[in-house]
């Protein structure tokens, strides 16, 4: 058994988190999704505090589990996972790093203003990830995932996911 207290400070915690990736977008890892919502530490205990991007969302068990395995890994025997639905999870909690990873990825970042996912009004403007431009339309309002819409590019004439904003 190791002595959590011994080995990992709460900013080497807050380090390592940077390390595991969202399952469904791998290029971003859940402190940039801003899912990571706190850590703390009492005794041995490591508590990380998570808000899923939604409640139904498929990879919360995922995000828990590989948090959890990370933490295993550095010495921590005793993990807990809170998860914490309120205040509800807004794509403003994407860190700018996290922001420009998905873009390098091909995906389109939450557009800042853009009204909420779902919402009566015309979709928002988006960038192409690939070439900038902002000549781009909504294919669908649903992509690979939930939290995605699917945009195609009429200057490169890619098309790419767009992180919808919510």
């Amino acid at each position: 058994m190791h002595a959590v207290s011994e080995q990992l400070t709460i900013d080497e915690i807050w380090s390592l988190l940077e390390s595991v990736p969202d399952p469904e977008i791998p290029v971003i890892s859940v402190v940039d999704l801003g899912i990571v919502r706190d850590v703390s530490r009492k005794g041995d205990e490591v508590t990380v505090t998570v808000t899923p991007t939604y409640s139904g969302c498929p990879a919360t068990a995922v995000i828990a589990m590989e948090i959890e395995e990370a933490l295993r890994r550095k010495g921590a025997d005793r993990v807990r996972i809170e998860m914490q639905l309120s205040p509800a999870w807004t794509t403003q909690w994407i860190t700018k790093q996290g922001r420009e990873k998905l873009r390098a990825y091909g995906i389109a970042p939450p557009v800042e203003g853009a009204p909420c996912a779902g919402a009566l009004k015309a979709p928002p403007v988006v960038a192409c990830p690939r070439c900038a431009s902002d000549n781009t339309e909504r294919v669908s309002q649903f992509g690979s995932t939930p939290c995605k819409a699917h945009y195609r590019c009429k200057d490169c004439l890619e098309p790419f996911d767009y992180f919808k904003s919510f």
